[in-house]
């Protein structure tokens, strides 16, 4: 009764050999995707760092080329502004201009006597400070007209393939006009074409 044969101990074995086995297999099987999923999320991260030095990088050369092409045009830039400052200071007067004008006039009336022909004492006193003013105010047209030109003409000296942008072209030429009125007003006061000294006669 207690005595098994030779066959019930072999199923039993077999029985018990493929339980370890299904067990081995199934512990495997449960390990396994866990390594897939660690090696996966390991490649994940390593691209996702090598897609933001990539993009750091190109970050990097895009703005390398801004800057160094922002440099001139600010340069030009603030030329274009000093002209057309200089063009308006040349129509509506300056300090300096005043201050040479009453000079001009302290002097012609030291040097002249208060026996000089009327003529004469209105000229010294009057229509030389007047021709000073005038010639200071020629001297800042010339200087705007010389550096919004120098200004328009810098693209043709400078790199290939960078155009100058409108708004330094539009306040260079405002300079240069400013400029060129403000010189042909000068030079015409100062040659009394216009505003001319009154008859004393």
């Amino acid at each position: 009764m207690g005595t098994k044969t030779v066959d019930e101990a072999v199923d039993a074995n077999g029985t018990e050999a493929k339980s370890d086995e299904e067990t081995v297999n199934a512990t495997k099987t449960d390990e396994a995707p866990d390594a897939e999923v660690e090696e996966t999320g390991n490649a994940e991260a390593e691209d996702v760092e090598d897609r933001d030095d990539l993009d750091a990088e190109a970050l990097e050369g895009e703005d390398t080329p801004e800057a160094e092409k922002g440099t001139p045009g600010v340069g030009q830039g603030a030329a274009a502004v000093v002209s057309a400052g200089l063009g308006v200071v040349s129509l509506t007067g300056s300090w300096v201009a005043t201050v040479a004008a009453a000079r001009e006039t302290l002097v012609g009336q030291l040097g002249t006597s208060s026996t000089a022909s009327v003529a004469k004492q209105v000229k010294e006193v009057y229509g030389d400070a007047w021709a000073t003013t005038a010639l200071v105010g020629g001297l800042f047209a010339l200087a705007a007209l010389i550096v919004g030109v120098v200004v328009l003409v810098r693209p043709a000296f400078g790199a290939p393939g960078k155009p100058q942008a409108a708004w330094i072209k539009s306040v260079a030429w405002a300079g240069v006009s400013l400029g060129v009125i403000g010189l042909v007003l000068a030079v015409a006061k100062y040659s009394d074409i216009i505003l001319g000294l009154p008859s004393t006669s």
